[in-house]
């Protein structure tokens, strides 16, 4: 019984509650991105660069094993045959989505900071000094004289 209490008390603490909610939004967030990024981002700059589906770049590394049927300037028929590729387009791709990801973060990061954090309050300029005190200041300079 004493597991299972221990185990209670972990799941009712909020912090496991909020890590389990991030984790969940996390995960849907990087579905957005990933389909930002593969299916706006990308065409675009594949098209740019003369391609549609940019994620097909690759350079073929090993030799077409016996018996291969499939399309041999295709990036999934080839890897799902087990060919050693370099596919640079797919990484770059993965690499984009990464940048994405991360930037959306770093902006709702710097917001909520925003938020959660008070502004600093100013110095106030300090008091103006009284004129006796001026005043005593010329006595002791001239006194000094």
């Amino acid at each position: 019984m004493g597991l299972i209490s221990e185990f209670k008390t972990f799941i009712n603490r909020g912090n496991v509650m909020d890590l389990a909610v991030g984790v969940i939004i996390g995960g849907a967030f990087a579905t957005i991105t990933k389909s930002l990024t593969d299916d706006l981002i990308m065409p675009v700059v594949g098209y740019i660069f003369g391609g549609a589906d940019f994620s097909g770049y690759f350079v073929r590394l090993g030799e077409l094993p016996a018996g291969f049927k499939g399309n041999p300037e295709s990036y999934t028929d080839l890897k799902a045959a087990g060919v050693a590729m370099f596919g640079w387009g797919q990484f770059l791709t993965v690499l984009v989505n990464f940048i994405i990801l991360a930037f959306i973060i770093f902006l709702l990061v710097k917001a909520m900071n925003k938020l959660t954090t008070k502004p600093e309050p100013e110095a106030a300029a300090p008091a103006p000094t009284p004129e006796d005190v001026l005043l005593l200041r010329e006595i002791r300079d001239s006194l000094k004289k």
